[in-house]
């Protein structure tokens, strides 16, 4: 029997992507709710009464408003895999990165209420995790992460503005140090010292490059950047979505590479001479960095563990 599956807010570039990657499958059945009903909470109630799962694809206020109504079926309310940011930190809820640590997928699997992880707060976790767990990065040290978007992961202004060709070919943005994804980088990359995090947004639809500058010789132990590979290569072993590459000869990375795809590839780029390394993470900002991610949560949660 196919799954029934509510997406709300499916209007939106998420939501939209998520629809097309589930489309022609006979496992699950999409319900809709019908346009002119989609500001009744009467109706929206109904339908969420009717489901197994609803994904949230929403601005963080309304999402809230749609957990408070699964809140108010109780034991009738469908699990719930929230695509915005208001729940990533929230105890009670799961974070939506299967490969964060041992366990996470089915912690997923199991759960009520998944957090969908973050675009940057991705390739970000992805980088730092690993070398916290292994002890090779202190969670303390000072660390800036540099960042750069397509256009589609700024919303319905941003995209607007881009298409028409009155948004400059690139811009640094969040300059007042407190972009909302730094919390769950924090929690979920083990770090006790706020990062120093420049995202920008470069006139591209899609593709996501996230780097983090590293003097090994500042680094509690002085590792090696051979160091950060090998706990990369063994934290990723078997993950089929996240692969750890060779930096490629000629010292360039493509910020597209991967659209399309919902994977993630990371990097150390190393001069042992100079002692720098640059961590660096490649995903599709609308597939590894949300609604790909989104789509392998849901299958987790479906499924019962499996990657």
């Amino acid at each position: 029997m196919a799954a029934r599956l509510f997406i709300d807010g499916d209007a939106g570039t998420t939501g939209l992507e998520i629809r097309e990657r589930l489309s022609g499958r006979d496992d699950i059945e999409i319900v809709a709710i019908a346009p002119e009903l989609r500001k009744s909470q009467s109706a929206k109630k109904e339908i969420l009464a009717s489901v197994e799962i609803a994904i949230l694809c929403l601005p963080d206020e309304a999402a809230k408003e749609t957990v408070a109504l699964c809140d108010a079926l109780g034991a009738g309310a469908p699990r719930i895999l929230d695509a915005s940011t208001a729940h990533r930190t929230t105890p009670g809820w799961v974070y939506g990165f299967p490969e964060l640590c041992s366990g996470q997928a089915d912690a997923i699997a199991k759960a009520a209420r998944v957090a969908n992880v973050g675009c940057y707060a991705s390739g970000a976790i992805a980088l730092l995790r690993p070398l916290v767990d292994a002890g090779l990065l202190p969670a303390d040290h000072p660390l800036a992460i540099n960042a750069i978007s397509g256009y589609s992961g700024g919303g319905r202004q941003m995209i607007e503005a881009y298409e028409k060709g009155s948004a400059p070919a690139f811009e640094l943005y969040a300059l007042g140090l407190e972009h909302k994804h730094i919390p769950e980088i924090m929690a979920y990359g083990r770090l006790s010292a706020w990062p120093l995090f420049v995202p920008s947004v470069g006139n591209f639809r899609q593709g996501m490059l996230v780097s983090i500058p590293l003097i090994l010789d500042s680094v509690a132990g002085k590792p090696k950047a051979a160091d950060f590979f090998e706990a990369y290569s063994r934290h990723y072993l078997g993950a089929p979505h996240v692969r750890v590459r060779p930096a490629p000869q000629g010292g360039k990375l493509d910020a597209l590479a991967l659209n399309g795809a919902d994977d993630m590839e990371i990097y150390v780029f190393a001069n042992e001479t100079r002692r720098h390394a640059v961590l660096v993470a490649r995903l599709d900002n609308l597939g590894k960095g949300a609604s790909g991610a989104a789509v392998q949560n849901l299958d987790l949660m479906l499924s019962g563990g499996s990657l």
